[in-house]
């Protein structure tokens, strides 16, 4: 049986620097994995190969084992796939009831917009702010309901680019808890920088360094593994 995503020796180069550099990774059905790697490692350049926003130099990348390298991002998730980037998009004039509204519209009813955006909210222990103005919410607050907005439409698999940058300690506390919650029912990708926020939630850590795989293992024994405290120190590591 195929793994939900999988990476293929993918490759992405821009000019003669390879970001990514032959990385093979595979996620299983009901995974919440960590990708994690000092500034610089390639994580945010493979998370954009992942979800469509770039197009590998070579490689293939695979859903459910079917080819979707260079799809767009928009067709990746009409493939099931949540994705949240590192900036909030969201519709900063309206409610955050409204911004799920219409975002929720183009693939679904009114009524079945309506009934998913409010079990979203719900599920994230948001739903008093249903009738608040976006643009008015706090950081942590609006990192929350694009989360909503990514989990709403039911993805079978989410990918989530550093969904704790800016947080508050409280915040990215929270944020821990709603994403070992959402992982009880849907396949998890998390890029993160904060070792110790992976820590918390992650099972399983592949590690990024200088656009290769560095070492994959459970969340334990990687961040116990003396290269990896090496590569975040700055230090060189063997080859």
């Amino acid at each position: 049986m195929s793994a939900l995503l999988e990476a293929r020796d993918v490759v992405m180069r821009f000019g003669g620097v390879a970001a990514v550099d032959g990385v093979r990774i595979a996620v299983e059905q009901g995974e919440l994995r960590g990708l994690i790697g000092p500034n610089g490692a390639g994580k945010s350049t493979l998370f954009k190969c992942l979800t469509g926003q770039l197009r590998p130099t070579a490689g293939r990348i695979l859903l459910r084992g079917k080819d979707i390298t260079g799809l767009p991002s928009f067709a990746v998730a009409r493939l099931g796939v949540g994705i949240k980037t590192q900036v909030p998009s969201l519709f900063d004039g309206l409610s955050v009831q409204e911004g799920l509204m219409i975002a929720l519209r183009r693939q679904h009813g009114e009524r079945a917009a309506r009934g998913l955006a409010g079990a979203a909210l719900e599920r994230l222990g948001i739903a008093d702010l249903a009738d608040r103005t976006v643009g008015l919410l706090a950081h942590g607050q609006r990192q929350l309901v694009e989360l909503a907005m990514v989990v709403a439409p039911e993805p079978d698999l989410i990918l989530l680019d550093e969904p704790t940058a800016g947080m508050s300690l409280e915040e990215t506390r929270r944020a821990a808890e709603v994403i070992r919650d959402l992982n009880r029912r849907h396949t998890i990708v998390v890029v993160e920088h904060d070792m110790q926020f992976i820590r918390s939630i992650a099972r399983t850590v592949t590690v990024l360094h200088q656009g290769r795989v560095l070492v994959e293992d459970e969340v334990s024994r990687v961040l116990s593994d003396p290269r990896v405290r090496d590569v975040y120190l700055g230090r060189q590591v063997a080859a």
